[in-house]
């Protein structure tokens, strides 16, 4: 089933396309801003997002940019009253899989939706993340740094993911507890600082840094 994020203000219009994705079979989750959409999109569970350019917070424009730049490929829709041709081909330059203004129709949405979906699930599967002479084998579960290879516990290895799949992104403590946690956590825990020191330890100093008061990232 697949997830898709609705990035939309304007709660009647999140209602309307979140009941008719759901209609059709598709997990939906809303974000009512541009921070909490941004929050949502880097954590690699949805497959789509319907994004609104006039969102409070960081604009639509400020996301995408920001999704791409953290080199993340989940496909977007821009869906927004704004029609002009500059703002369109901003929006496409700037990483948008496609544009649709409103109005609109339910149907014409849910067709570009399953079109992006469709051609996302036949681009190549990435099967090995790189930093520098840093890389994760998915299929195999081993990584390597400094030519030699490092055992990790599976939660290693999805923290490890994480960071690569986000190079270069400052991701906070709640960000990483839900994604190699999952919501069953104590967000009190330092189980994060833990880890990270115990993945340290064994790829070398200098891959993950510290980034006070907001959390980590690999450069």
């Amino acid at each position: 089933m697949n997830r898709i994020l609705i990035a939309e203000d304007e709660e009647r219009i999140a209602s309307f396309v979140e009941k008719g994705l759901r209609a059709n079979a598709f997990t939906t989750t809303v974000a009512a801003d541009g921070d909490t959409a941004l929050d949502y999109a880097v954590t690699g569970g949805f497959d789509l997002m319907v994004l609104d350019i006039g969102l409070p917070g960081r604009d639509g424009f400020t996301v995408l940019r920001q999704l791409r730049e953290a080199r993340v490929t989940l496909p977007v829709i821009v869906l927004t009253a704004r029609d002009s041709v500059r703002d369109t081909v901003a929006g496409l330059e700037g990483g948008a899989d496609d544009w649709m203004t409103k109005p609109f129709r339910f149907e014409e949405l849910l067709a570009r939706v399953r079109l992006r979906l469709r051609t996302a699930a036949r681009a190549p599967e990435v099967t090995v993340l790189r930093s520098g002479d840093l890389s994760l084998d998915l299929r195999t579960r081993r990584a390597r740094a400094d030519a030699r290879t490092v055992d990790l516990t599976a939660r290693e290895f999805v923290l490890l993911e994480l960071f690569l799949r986000h190079p270069g992104q400052v991701l906070s403590r709640e960000q990483i507890l839900s994604h190699v946690w999952g919501y069953d956590f104590d967000p009190g825990s330092n189980i994060v600082d833990v880890y990270v020191r115990a993945l340290r330890k064994k790829l070398g100093a200098g891959r993950l840094q510290t980034v006070r008061g907001m959390g980590y990232r690999m450069p």
